[in-house]
């Protein structure tokens, strides 16, 4: 990755290899708060936003190919997080584009603002309001040794059969 220097990435500690990943591997054109050439550890305060995002990001990747039947099984990854984190949750920030639900709005303006943080040896990543959950609180981290104490939590099955609702049941 352009911008991931490999010596940020972490070892020895369990579950390093998904926080790794979650920087060194990016969806094309990224995400809110990166671009393709560097990831950032996306995750929220309760499983319930937490699957209201990840069932949001798999519907869009359904729908770019027309088919909307699929079964996956997801890990909740619950971790602990150090440092000073920007909050967006404040009403200055409601009407923000980098909380904008449409994507092509928010991605360049949040990919914008988290680069110009990043040069700043002090910025740790985001708090900010889940636009997929209402209500849900999200957090994006900037910096792969932020992520602590990574560990499992629950498992959830999210099914598609023909809707672009999906199915959501514990397992």
């Amino acid at each position: 990755m352009p911008d991931l220097d490999p010596r940020e990435l972490v070892f020895g500690r369990p579950g390093y290899t998904f926080i790794n990943a979650a920087f060194a591997y990016t969806r094309p054109g990224g995400n809110r708060f990166n671009d393709d050439a560097r990831g950032v550890w996306y995750c929220a305060f309760d499983a319930e936003t937490a699957l209201g995002e990840v069932s949001f990001h798999l519907t869009r990747e359904l729908a770019a190919i027309e088919r909307f039947e699929n079964v996956t099984d997801y890990a909740e990854l619950v971790a602990d997080f150090i440092g000073s984190f920007h909050d967006l949750r404040g009403a200055e920030f409601s009407k923000d584009p980098v909380l904008d639900p449409d994507t092509a709005l928010a991605y360049p303006a949040g990919q914008a603002l988290a680069k110009q943080l990043r040069k700043q040896d002090a910025a740790t990543g985001f708090v900010y309001p889940s636009v997929r959950h209402v209500g849900g609180t999200c957090l994006a981290a900037f910096h792969p040794d932020l992520v602590q104490n990574l560990r499992q939590g629950g498992l959830w099955r999210l099914e598609w059969q023909g809707s672009s609702v999906p199915a959501i049941t514990p397992i």
